[in-house]
C-alpha cells in the first residue's frame, strides 16, 4: 500500500520481499474468505483499536472503510456487506485482488525484488538485504519498513526485525499473540472425541467481558471467533496469573429458572445424556463440556441438584493454563511504540526510515479491522515518505 502511494506520487519504488512471492500473508488472510474491513459506524470501528485509537485515528479517517472499497473496486473487486456487518469482495478470495494489484503496481513502474529478506543497515547506511547470492546493500532515500509481527512465520514474518530495530535505540513492546487460542488440559476421552468441533451459539464471559459466538476444541485448547475476541484480556491475565478460568455459557438465552423446571422433570429409563439433550437441548459436545467441568470438580453430573446444574449449563469454568504459541496466531500483538513514531509514520532515531503494519504496538479483533489498520497505516507511511521526499 506504501508503495502504491509512492509510486501516485512520482516516486521510484521497489519492494523488498523475503519470500518468493508477495503477499504471502494477504493469501493465508483470504483462505476462509478475505474479510477486507467492517461497516460498521466509524465511531464504533476505531474502538476496536482499544487504547490504540488515538494513535491511529488520523491514519483510518485518511483511508477509511468506504475508501479501502473503493480501492477494491477499483481493482475490479467489487465489495459485499455480509450478515455480521463485515466486508468481503464478492469473488470471496484473496488471489483475483492480489494479482489485479500487482498489475497495477507493474503498470505504475513499481519494482519486485523476491528473495531478499532486509537484516539491517550496513556500515554505510545502506539496507542490506539477505540473498540467495549473498548479502546484498541498497542506497535509498526513503524506506518504508511493513515487516509484519511474529504470527504464522512461514509466511515471511517472523519478527526478526526487533532485534535490528533495538540496536538502534527503537522502543520495542515485546511481540506477543493476538487473536489466539488456549491451553487447556482437556481429558483424553473428551479431546479424542471432540477435537476439531464447534460449540456454537454459546457466550463466553471472563470478568466484566462477555462474548456471544463460537468456540472450537483443539487438541491443545480452545480457539475461535469468540474466544479470540477476548484474546487480550486472557492474554494478559495468564501472563500475570499463569492461568484463568473462561466462563462458558452453552445455553446463552436460557432463563436459570425456566431452565431448572426442565431438569426437574422425570427422566425416565433414558440416559442421564439424553435426558439432557431433550430437556436442555445440548448438543453432544455441550454435554462433553459438563462432564470435563463435573470430573475436574470431583463430581458426577447426576449427582447435581436441577438447580445447581442449571448453573453450571450457564456457566461452565474451563481452566485456561497458557496461550498458544505465537506461530499460529492470526496477529500479533507488541511492536514499534507509537511514541517512536512522529505523525508522519517516520521512526524518530532513524530518519528517513518509516514503518506500517503489523510491526507496530496495537492489536484488533477479527473482523476486518486487522486488514483496515494495515493499508490505512501503510497509505499513510507512503504519505509520509512522499512528504520526506519533497515529492
Amino acid at each position: 500500500m506504501a508503495a502504491e502511494v509512492l509510486a501516485q506520487g512520482g516516486a521510484e519504488v521497489t519492494v523488498y520481499d523475503a519470500m518468493p512471492s508477495a503477499g504471502r500473508k494477504f493469501l493465508m488472510a483470504g483462505r476462509g474468505g478475505l474479510n477486507l474491513t467492517h461497516s460498521e459506524p466509524l465511531p464504533q470501528f476505531l474502538a476496536r483499536y482499544r487504547e490504540a485509537t488515538p494513535r491511529l485515528k488520523a491514519a483510518i479517517e485518511a483511508f477509511p472503510p468506504q475508501a479501502l472499497r473503493d480501492w477494491s473496486a477499483a481493482l475490479g473487486q467489487e465489495t459485499f456487506v455480509g450478515s455480521s456487518g463485515r466486508v468481503f469482495p464478492k469473488a470471496f478470495k484473496a488471489s483475483p485482488m492480489l494479482r489485479a494489484w500487482l498489475r497495477r503496481l507493474d503498470a505504475q513502474g513499481v519494482k519486485q525484488a523476491l528473495r531478499h529478506r532486509w537484516t539491517g543497515w550496513d556500515e554505510e547506511g545502506r539496507l542490506r538485504f539477505q540473498t540467495s547470492d549473498g548479502l546484498v546493500a541498497v542506497e535509498a532515500t526513503a524506506t518504508v519498513l511493513a515487516l509484519g509481527g511474529a504470527s504464522w512465520p512461514r509466511l515471511g514474518s517472523d519478527g526478526s526485525w526487533a532485534e535490528v530495530l533495538a540496536a538502534r535505540g527503537v522502543t520495542i513492546s515485546p511481540l506477543r499473540p493476538a487473536n489466539s487460542g488456549f491451553i487447556v488440559a482437556w481429558s483424553d476421552v473428551f479431546r479424542e472425541r471432540f477435537e476439531g468441533q464447534p460449540l456454537k451459539g454459546v457466550a463466553l464471559t471472563f470478568g466484566k467481558h462477555s462474548v456471544r459466538g463460537e468456540a472450537i476444541v483443539t487438541r491443545a485448547g480452545i480457539e475461535g471467533g469468540a474466544v479470540y475476541a477476548l484474546s487480550a484480556e486472557l492474554r494478559e491475565a495468564i501472563l500475570r496469573d499463569g492461568q484463568v478460568t473462561l466462563n462458558i455459557a452453552l445455553r446463552a438465552d436460557a432463563v436459570i429458572d425456566e431452565l431448572t423446571t426442565k431438569l426437574s422433570a422425570a427422566k425416565g429409563k433414558q440416559s442421564f445424556s439424553n435426558f439432557l439433550r431433550k430437556a436442555a437441548n445440548l448438543s453432544p459436545i455441550a454435554i462433553g463440556l459438563l462432564q470435563e467441568a463435573a470430573r475436574a470438580s470431583g463430581t458426577s453430573l447426576a449427582s447435581l441438584s436441577p438447580a445447581d446444574l442449571a448453573r453450571l449449563i450457564l456457566a461452565v469454568p474451563v481452566r485456561l493454563n497458557g496461550v498458544a504459541p505465537i506461530a499460529r496466531a492470526i496477529s500479533t500483538a507488541g511492536g514499534i511504540s507509537f511514541d517512536e513514531l512522529d505523525d508522519a509514520f517516520m521512526l524518530r532515531r532513524v530518519p528517513s526510515v518509516f514503518a506500517a503494519g503489523e510491526m507496530l504496538d496495537w492489536e484488533a479483533p477479527t473482523g476486518g479491522y486487522l486488514l483496515q489498520a494495515s493499508f490505512a497505516t501503510g497509505a499513510a507511511a507512503g504519505r509520509g515518505a512522499l512528504e520526506w521526499l519533497n515529492l
